[in-house]
C-alpha cells in the first residue's frame, strides 16, 4: 500500500482565504476553485462583481492543474506551441491561472482562477497555495 498526502478541510479552507485575500487586496473579481488531485471540486467561490464565465473557467484551470500536474500556463504553450491536438483532452481548461498543489513532489489537488488577466489569476492562485505551508 502507498500512503499519501491529501488536502484537509482546513487545508482547503487556507488555500481559499489565501487567494481570496490576494483578490481583494488588488480589487480583482474572480472566481476561485479548488479540487483534490482527481480533479474533484473541493471548494468554490465567485467574489462579487466576477464574470459569469468565470465560474466554468476556474473550475476547468483547477481540474487542468491537477490531472496534468503542471501549471496551466504550461498546457497554454503546448497547444500555443501548434500541438492543436491537445485540444481534445476533456473537461480542462487550457488556459493560464490554473496551479497545481505540490507536496513533497506530489500533486494532491489544483487551483483555479478566472476572472481578470490569466497572469493575475495565477498570482491569485500562487497566493493560495502559499498559505498552505507546504
Amino acid at each position: 500500500m502507498i500512503t499519501r498526502k491529501a488536502l484537509t478541510l482546513a487545508d482547503v479552507q487556507a488555500i481559499a482565504a489565501g487567494a481570496e485575500a490576494e483578490a481583494i487586496k488588488n480589487d480583482w473579481k474572480v472566481s476561485i476553485a479548488i479540487t483534490d488531485d482527481g480533479g474533484h471540486l473541493l471548494h468554490f467561490q465567485r467574489l462579487d462583481g466576477a464574470p459569469t464565465q468565470s465560474t466554468y473557467i476556474s473550475q476547468g484551470k483547477a481540474k487542468a492543474a491537477a490531472f496534468s500536474r503542471k501549471p496551466t500556463k504550461a498546457l497554454e504553450d503546448i497547444v500555443g506551441g501548434g500541438r492543436n491536438a491537445f485540444l481534445s483532452v476533456p473537461d480542462m481548461v487550457l488556459l493560464e491561472g490554473g496551479e497545481p498543489i505540490i507536496v513533497d513532489g506530489v500533486c494532491i489537488g489544483g487551483v483555479g482562477v478566472s476572472g481578470v488577466k490569466s497572469s493575475d489569476d495565477a498570482i491569485i492562485a500562487r497566493a493560495g497555495i502559499a498559505k498552505l505551508g507546504a
